[in-house]
């Protein structure tokens, strides 16, 4: 695998964790969170751990493009600054 390939596989990996965000919140009730590793367990259930990091970077570029809110303790936070766990949900 040259570098354009690796590069390639983490942004197909980021694309499903995308969609992987998406469809579990489509299933919740109006209000209702996530956590990244629901997504993380949906994409490789074996190896959700290692996804953490792009499982939350995912939620973050919901997050910018307004498909959804980070939150952590209620409060909506940047995923980039937050420390610990975090929730994904629609946004209000």
């Amino acid at each position: 695998m040259d570098a354009v390939d690796a590069v390639d596989a983490v942004d197909d990996v980021g694309a499903r964790l995308e969609r992987a965000l998406e469809a579990l919140l489509d299933d919740r009730r109006a209000g209702a969170t996530i956590c990244p590793s629901e997504a993380a367990r949906a994409v490789d259930p074996d190896g959700w751990r290692a996804l953490m990091p792009a499982a939350r970077a995912a939620a973050g570029r919901l997050a910018a493009a307004g498909r959804a809110e980070v939150t952590q303790r209620g409060a909506v936070v940047d995923v980039g600054t937050a420390r610990g766990p975090v929730r994904v949900r629609r946004r209000h």
